[in-house]
């Protein structure tokens, strides 16, 4: 499985009635993503790969609940908990310009706009207004960390061909 063609959406938590309905916790921002028809592919515990299609998805407080084309018993289903859930990349909606999925940003090298290198973005945190980057660097001797609004006025340029994302810092931060 090469990973960049894929991107981890969810994870098996459980299941749901009788029939094999899986419980999923979803990375998705949203459950636009599952689709019915599109192909799934579960990694389980041993790395080993199964690809599915889904049959339906629906969201359900705070997880998803789906089902996959050929689990249709409660003990098959079970067999799945644990199971990381990918989709192809290439089934992923298409961006205004400007905007970017996280794992496009996630890895990405900071710099000022003075050229200081700041770090590399670990994580996203959503915060409900704009998401905030996490960036780490140690190469300082210590584990240092900064936390970088995603707004227009901080990020000023993002180059996903070198990997680079150009910021300028408010005051104080």
């Amino acid at each position: 499985m090469q990973t960049d063609a894929f991107l981890l959406i969810g994870k098996i938590v459980g299941t749901h009635s009788l029939k094999g309905v899986i419980k999923v916790y979803s990375y998705a921002h949203s459950g636009s993503v599952f689709k019915p028809g599109i192909p799934i592919f579960l990694k389980d515990r041993n790395g080993q790969i199964q690809t599915y299609s889904l049959a339906w998805a629906k969201p359900h407080k705070r997880i998803m609940r789906m089902a996959l084309q050929g689990i249709d018993h409660v003990a098959r289903a079970e067999e799945l908990i644990g199971a990381d859930i990918f989709i192809e990349n290439t089934r992923l909606p298409e961006l205004q310009a400007g905007t970017y999925y996280w794992n496009d940003i996630i890895g990405l090298s900071v710099y000022t706009v003075d050229n200081k290198y700041l770090g590399r973005i670990e994580s996203v945190i959503p915060t409900g207004s704009n998401d905030v980057y996490v960036v780490k660097d140690a190469t300082k001797g210590k584990s240092f960390e900064i936390l970088i609004p995603a707004l227009a006025s901080v990020v000023v340029k993002v180059d996903l061909e070198s990997k680079t994302m150009q910021v300028d810092l408010p005051e104080g931060l």
